[in-house]
């Protein structure tokens, strides 16, 4: 069985290598969140945003005009990435790039250093703010909650890679609503190395899709597998901390088969908590859990990061299978870690 709750990630220190032995192919996988890297910081030199108009160069069309928005965040522990979203001076990146430290200082796109606060971070998804004084003249990354990422679309992260800051790489998403250790994670082929921690990854449009956090690796290096935490959940978390909440992410609460149990397309309910959103909507065990706000649900770990990119409290239609008729219902979702 395994608990549909909002997931609890491992705790490490970032220069630590995760190993989830996934074997594919005879092949052994090592999976590590992206270190922030002690380095020299480069020159930078002073641009304007630039706006996003259709051509031949889409990726540099992009960078010149996400890039003033990036950041270089600086600690005693090494050096990662953030992206400017908010003209009052709010910055989201990855936790592990700013550790447990108070104060960091950022880099930004016009060479100044700064100093930043941060407002907070949680661990078990990973996100954390920093606030830095805010001005009507301060670049702005545009975020794409809420839209609809296609598998193949363009992806181009931008960071600070080993120290090379503003380095931009572009590919593709090559999956959406990824499940890695239990965050929500946008799949892509775009270069991710240590020092893009925190660095937005962004679309065609130049709206940021994620915040490149983890890498798949068999050398250490880029194999063109990386992560980044979907900007939904981001903003879940970033808003709660900006307001000085504990973080809570969304909880349906029920306990799950896997499909090869359930011999079904869907999700089996084998458990349902008491009083939780969904004992309150009427899902019951046996029910098989097809669709989600709309979306087909095709196994345990696609519902999950659903319920998870879902702010708690936000009523959702839920289609399901209950003794072979399909069943429409909506629920409330609860609050879990």
């Amino acid at each position: 069985m395994a608990p549909m709750t909002s997931s609890k990630r491992t705790r490490r220190a970032p220069w630590i290598l995760l190993v989830f032995y996934v074997v594919a192919a005879g092949l052994i996988i090592n999976a590590t969140r992206i270190p922030q890297i002690a380095a020299p910081q480069p020159t930078g030199s002073t641009q304007q945003v630039s706006t996003i108009v259709a051509g031949a160069d889409p990726v540099a069309d992009i960078a010149a005009a996400v890039s003033p928005a990036v950041v270089q965040i600086s600690t005693d522990f090494g050096l990662g990435s953030g992206v400017i979203y908010s003209k009052d001076g709010l910055i989201l990146t990855a936790a592990h790039v700013v550790q447990n430290a108070t104060n960091v200082d950022i880099r930004l796109f016009d060479g100044r250093t700064v100093r930043g606060t941060v407002l907070g971070r949680h661990e078990p998804t990973d996100v954390a703010v920093v606030k830095i004084d805010g001005s009507p003249d301060l670049p702005v990354a545009q975020l794409a909650t809420g839209a609809d990422i296609r598998v193949g679309q363009l992806a181009v992260a931008l960071g600070s890679p080993f120290a090379l800051e503003q380095t931009v790489t572009a590919g593709i998403v090559s999956a959406v609503d990824r499940n890695v250790s239990g965050v929500s994670m946008v799949q892509t082929d775009a270069a991710i190395n240590p020092g893009n921690s925190g660095g937005p990854l962004v679309d065609r449009s130049g709206r940021v899709i994620g915040i490149n956090d983890q890498i798949f690796t068999s050398s250490g290096g880029n194999d063109g597998i990386g992560f980044a935490i979907s900007i939904d959940l981001a903003v879940i978390v970033a808003d709660q901390i900006v307001a000085g909440q504990d973080v809570r992410t969304s909880l349906l609460g029920i306990s799950t088969l896997s499909n090869s149990e359930a011999r079904n397309p869907g999700v089996l309910v084998d458990e349902v908590s008491p009083g939780s959103a969904a004992a309150d909507a009427g899902i019951r065990v046996g029910d098989v859990i097809v669709s989600f706000d709309g979306d087909m649900v095709a196994d345990i770990q696609q519902l999950q990061v659903k319920v998870q990119n879902t702010p708690p409290g936000t009523t959702v239609g839920i289609d399901l299978v209950r003794d072979g008729e399909r069943v429409s219902i909506e629920a409330t979702l609860g609050q879990g870690q």
